[in-house]
């Protein structure tokens, strides 16, 4: 099995504790829904942090996928992620949910973790309850993510009917992430917000693929443009996007992700904690990454550890963690963290 040293996941799930029944439903209806899980899946941190330690995986940073449907519920679920993080400071992080269906709720749910789920950073999804994150209703919570430098997640939705056949999380996903991207790009959204720190998951979908033509076309006069961008302008507003590289890391999702996106914009992600992802698939995006011609090995080690930059509070509980395991007769003078090293806070 591949092994990587001390990387983080930004793309990891978690699941509060369930039931077998509730669990054995969930199965019923993803088979329903054309994902044909062998069995039903049960998430547990102990198994998590097994996984994370086979794979070499210093840290991972938690969000609540599938998201509940809710406001009580969400809210429980990050409860229960912050209680993950408490439990275990140095492995766990926390991408809180937002409920982006009710900006009142969101800011509300904002304020609520400065007391008590002390999140790293936010989790939305590409739409909730058929509310794009475009919409002009949200203006007040991106406002205040910006004011707070925040990260921010972007996870695609997944309630959708499954087209000709086949499973949402092969190939829809992709184009409802790309969606969403270009309704925040015609909304003058990285304009408006430019201290808000966007991670695509999943490479940006079909997003870096369609860059080109944006670039291309997207300026054109029949082109509804009300912020008036320019070409340079769409070029320039994509590149501000990070991109995970979840069951995404060859390198023909990387070729095109290089064209729309700086080279340090990648961030390692698994998908672990979903049906969808096992060790042999997350082994095998390793692989992927790490045999890349299209990324230098140094480029991919970049990424791997590119959290870190990203969610200061989270390295800092790393290092301490990591500084009480070592035994006194191990430290010295010339121990220092490479992490931290690489990615200065």
């Amino acid at each position: 099995m591949t092994r990587v040293n001390g990387w983080v996941d930004i793309h990891a799930h978690y699941t509060p504790p369930t039931t077998a029944a509730g669990r054995e439903a969930q199965w019923r209806g993803l088979r329903e829904a054309c994902f044909l899980a062998p069995e039903p899946y049960h998430w547990r941190p102990e198994d998590a942090l097994a996984t994370m330690d086979r794979l070499g995986i210093a840290m991972q940073m938690l969000s609540p996928i599938p998201v509940p449907p809710t406001l009580p519920e969400l809210r429980a679920w990050n409860d229960y992620g912050a209680q993950l993080v408490t439990s275990h400071p140095d492995r766990f992080g926390l991408l809180a949910g937002l409920p982006t269906d009710d900006p009142d709720a969101c800011l509300a749910e904002i304020e609520r973790g400065d007391a008590q789920t002390h999140p790293d950073g936010y989790l939305v999804t590409t739409r909730r309850a058929g509310v794009p994150l475009g919409d002009e209703r949200l203006n007040p919570v991106w406002a205040e993510l910006n004011r707070r430098h925040a990260v921010v997640f972007v996870h695609p939705a997944t309630d959708m009917t499954p087209p000709l056949g086949q499973p949402v999380a092969l190939v829809e996903i992709a184009f409802e992430t790309a969606r969403a991207a270009v309704h925040l790009l015609y909304t003058g959204f990285f304009r408006r917000y430019p201290d808000i720190t966007m991670v695509l998951a999943h490479c940006g979908g079909s997003l870096p693929a369609l860059s080109g033509r944006l670039g291309l076309l997207g300026a054109e006069p029949w082109v509804p443009n009300p912020e008036g961008l320019t070409a340079e302008d769409i070029r320039a507003d994509l590149a501000r996007l990070y991109l995970d590289t979840a069951a995404t890391g060859t390198d023909a999702n990387l070729a095109a992700a290089v064209t729309m996106v700086p080279r340090d914009h990648f961030v390692y992600g698994a998908d672990a904690g979903v049906p969808c992802s096992d060790d042999a698939s997350m082994s095998r995006n390793l692989d992927a990454l790490l045999g890349s011609a299209v990324l230098t090995p140094e480029e991919v080690d970049g990424l791997g550890h590119r959290a870190f930059h990203l969610f200061p509070e989270a390295s800092r509980r790393h290092a301490a963690g990591t500084s009480l395991r070592i035994p006194p007769a191990a430290t010295g003078s010339s121990h220092t963290e490479p992490d931290r090293e690489r990615f200065p806070s």
